[in-house]
């Protein structure tokens, strides 16, 4: 088994998120010591869990020490990754973009398509946005040849979370392509998004685009 310790570099949850996603695509089984350990509140937290259970899910894996807080855990995948549907709530306001970054990289790679639907956090700080994930890294894979889908069903905030996303990930017929970014592309035209979380200050939200536009 081979044997990963968390708190080396950043010591975060990518290297938690990232040690999963190989092994299930290498099947091979991982030991991870000091998961976050460099984090003000070290130990896997609740998206954490989701994240690794979420994988399992995928691949038919078995897991053990996998609970919040937790600094040690291992992780067993399953001969393949089949594909399906599947549903997974954070039960708070962890980051919905978090997870499913943490299961595109077994999604890309499973025998059929992979249709999930995520409830926790959408908006918060530290976090990637689902426009990010919706716009930019969607519109790379797509030229790598793999089919990522995600929409915004209801967003959700910190501290209550409640935001639901949807995804849906056709994997390349074939082998995905190698992506070659070595001349930068042309700025057709630039777009922004205005997003309040309380009524009370959607008025700035709509106060910004008319400023935009001058701009």
């Amino acid at each position: 088994m081979l044997v990963i310790d968390g708190a080396q570099q950043s010591g975060s949850g990518t290297i938690v998120r990232y040690a999963v996603a190989l092994a299930a695509l290498l099947g091979r089984p991982v030991h991870v010591l000091n998961a976050r350990k460099r984090r003000r509140l070290p130990g896997l937290r609740p998206q954490h869990v989701m994240s690794i259970r979420a994988c399992a899910a995928m691949c038919g894996a078995t897991t053990e020490g996998l609970e919040v807080d937790s600094t040690e855990f291992a992780f067993v995948p399953g001969p393949q990754i089949p594909g399906g549907t599947y549903e997974w709530d954070i039960g708070t306001a962890g980051s919905t973009t978090m997870l499913a970054f943490s299961v595109l990289p077994l999604a890309c790679f499973a025998d059929a398509a992979v249709r999930a639907r995520i409830e926790g956090g959408v908006f918060q700080d530290f976090a990637p946005s689902p426009y990010h994930l919706q716009h930019v890294l969607a519109a790379l894979l797509r030229r790598m040849g793999a089919s990522v889908q995600l929409d915004v069903t209801r967003p959700g905030y910190v501290p209550l979370g409640a935001g639901i996303i949807e995804l849906t990930i056709t994997p390349a017929p074939g082998e995905l392509q190698p992506l070659t970014l070595t001349e930068p592309g042309v700025v057709r035209g630039i777009r922004g998004i205005a997003l309040a979380s309380h009524l009370a200050q959607r008025r700035v939200a709509i106060g910004w685009r008319p400023r935009v536009e001058v701009i």
